[in-house]
């Protein structure tokens, strides 16, 4: 490791210490942190969008999940829901301002995953040849 990456990491206390219990890191990380939440915001980035449209655009998500996850989404001030009194109803997403302060971290996190993608297909590989009877995937 390098000596800013001890000077940053130093500053920052663990959670789960008796004086320390909850920082709200693992809490913030739990939501934006997982899959499907990225994929909305990365879609929303792009400006509001319909349910149906979202779903289209994100590969494999059940409108269940779609739904658990943008009113999770809301519920955290990320994304704005907007119902407009039609038959049948119109509702649009978006992401609110503090949803949108989160793009470009999402940005860098793809960036970096594209450029490391075949590096770490590669690491996997050779894991698992080095491995032969591990489970982890």
């Amino acid at each position: 490791m390098s000596d800013s990456h001890i000077q940053v990491t130093a500053s920052i206390d663990p959670c789960g210490l008796d004086e320390h219990p909850d920082c709200g890191i693992r809490d913030v990380l739990t939501r934006v942190g997982d899959k499907w939440s990225v994929l909305v915001i990365v879609e929303l980035a792009s400006g509001t969008r319909r349910f149906r449209e979202l779903q289209r655009s994100i590969d494999g998500i059940s409108q269940r999940m779609l739904t658990l996850t943008v009113r999770r989404l809301e519920r955290d001030g990320l994304v704005i829901r907007t119902v407009y009194p039609t038959v049948p109803a119109h509702v649009t997403y978006e992401l609110t301002a503090l949803g949108s302060s989160l793009t470009h971290l999402v940005k860098q996190l793809a960036d970096w995953s594209l450029e490391n993608r075949d590096t770490i297909g590669r690491s996997r590989a050779d894991y698992d040849a080095h491995h032969p009877d591990h489970d982890i995937r």
